[in-house]
């Protein structure tokens, strides 16, 4: 099928005009076919396979999701700037590991050399009740968390690939319809033209057919302009330029089965956002336990050396000062921090519901588009297809006008249409739920179809 999917991109690069025609000839034959089905089978290795690392900053002709997903994970700014934080505490780590600095202090008493006392004095901090033990764990909490936030980020970020990936592959699709449709439009008002010249229908109908036209090529402008939208959402994940691609290379009908519920929440516990929000409190909790400490006073020893020139004789200095926690013993910053834990403890739940709520909700939108997915490809297109098929050779034969050939085209686009539109919600809802999940959920195809 590699031949198949070379000649369809080809086609997608030709020219509006020299496209259209090619299309035209391709749908009179009756083996027009949504592009991603000769997609499906050309790329099914590469969605499985490990794609070559692609250039930064160059054009690429054809784009895979797996390749996407690469680009966004290595460029993504937001990812990046997670990773940067990630960084930052693992600086702040090394330094909670610090002992407090020792303190060198000179004195000198009157100025006469002959009476002056000169005194040299060492004083060192004595952290007691754990204090640093405690900071260092608080030290890797922060850590831990801001890992947790770049899996969460990165979660995100894939999700949002997959999403715009098949925005794009959907775009390409209705703009291959729209492309139908305009040489359908254009062939049935040059022949409504010859049959009002030659007297045998009325110039209303040379209208409609030009009106029919004029909406056609609207429709195909639109549709163009979708498609360089949507890849220009797809490449602005990876800071690309706007068009960045040229065709997205993807298996578009691969419709992934749908999961009980109940398997898919055993899954929250692992969830990105509910790690981070767990994380979140073991986090609280070492910083309570880090105000706790500062509840016991440190020790502050010295020694030192007095120099006495009046008497000629040097005196040692030991010292021990402890402070009075008569006014303050830190039990406002120990009950904020501890109350900060129990917000952290409540946002945990708050988060886990959350996930649960998305999960069904986007589980019932997958199950939905599923079915429309079902019914659409099993019922309604090969109905209409079928339709569609017998006003053509009516066509032929002279038993049918082009109007009848035109509304039989126009049923069966619009049940494309609406096959394009359950198939991209499904692919949402599938990716919404790989990142509430954290991970992709393992699904069979769809009876081992591609497209409609």
């Amino acid at each position: 099928m590699a031949h198949v999917y070379t000649r369809v991109v080809r086609i997608l690069r030709l020219p509006q005009t020299v496209r259209a025609t090619v299309i035209f000839i391709v749908c009179l034959s009756g083996s027009y076919a949504p592009a991603s089905s000769a997609w499906s089978a050309a790329t099914d290795a590469e969605f499985t396979g490990t794609p070559a690392p692609l250039p930064d900053g160059e054009f690429v002709p054809t784009l895979s999701l797996d390749a996407a997903i690469q680009l966004a994970t290595r460029r993504n700014s937001d990812i990046r700037a997670a990773t940067g934080e990630v960084a930052a505490t693992e600086a702040a780590l090394v330094q909670s590991g610090a002992r407090p600095n020792p303190e060198l202090a000179y004195s000198l008493e009157d100025l006469k050399k002959a009476t002056r006392t000169t005194t040299v004095q060492l004083n060192q901090i004595v952290e007691l009740g754990g204090k640093r033990n405690a900071r260092i764990v608080a030290g890797e909490r922060a850590r831990d968390a801001a890992a947790a936030d770049r899996v969460v980020k990165v979660a995100d970020i894939r999700a949002s690939v997959i999403a715009a990936f098949f925005d794009v592959l959907v775009a390409q699709e209705r703009l291959v319809l729209a492309d139908a449709a305009v040489v359908l439009a254009q062939r049935g008002s040059e022949i409504a033209g010859k049959r009002v010249t030659a007297g045998k229908i009325s110039p209303v109908e040379e209208t409609k057919a030009r009106v029919g036209q004029a909406n056609a090529m609207l429709e195909r402008s639109q549709a163009n302009t979708d498609v360089v939208a949507a890849r220009g959402r797809l490449c602005a994940m990876w800071n690309g330029d706007v068009q960045c691609f040229g065709v997205a290379n993807g298996v578009l009908g691969d419709m992934p089965d749908v999961p009980k519920f109940g398997d898919i929440a055993t899954l929250i516990a692992a969830s990105p956002s509910v790690r981070r929000a767990a994380l979140e409190v073991d986090r609280r909790s070492a910083l309570a336990e880090v105000e706790k400490t500062r509840r016991t006073m440190d020790v502050t020893v010295s020694v030192g050396v007095k120099r006495a020139e009046d008497i000629g004789r040097n005196q040692a200095l030991i010292g021990l000062s402890v402070p009075l926690p008569l006014f303050d013993r830190n039990h406002g910053n120990v009950l904020e921090a501890l109350r900060r834990t129990d917000k952290a403890s409540d946002e945990l739940s708050a988060t886990e519901s959350r996930v649960r709520a998305d999960l069904l909700q986007f589980h019932q939108q997958w199950t939905a588009a599923r079915d429309a997915v079902v019914l659409l490809r099993n019922d309604i297109l090969p109905g209409a297809q079928s339709a569609y098929d017998a006003a053509v050779k009516g066509f032929e034969f002279g038993k049918f006008t082009f109007l009848d050939v035109l509304d039989a085209q126009r049923t069966l686009l619009q049940a494309k249409t609406q096959y394009l539109n359950a198939v991209a919600s499904l692919h949402r809802a599938h990716a919404e739920i790989d990142r509430l999940t954290g991970a992709p959920i393992a699904t069979n195809s769809l009876n081992g179809k591609t497209s409609p």
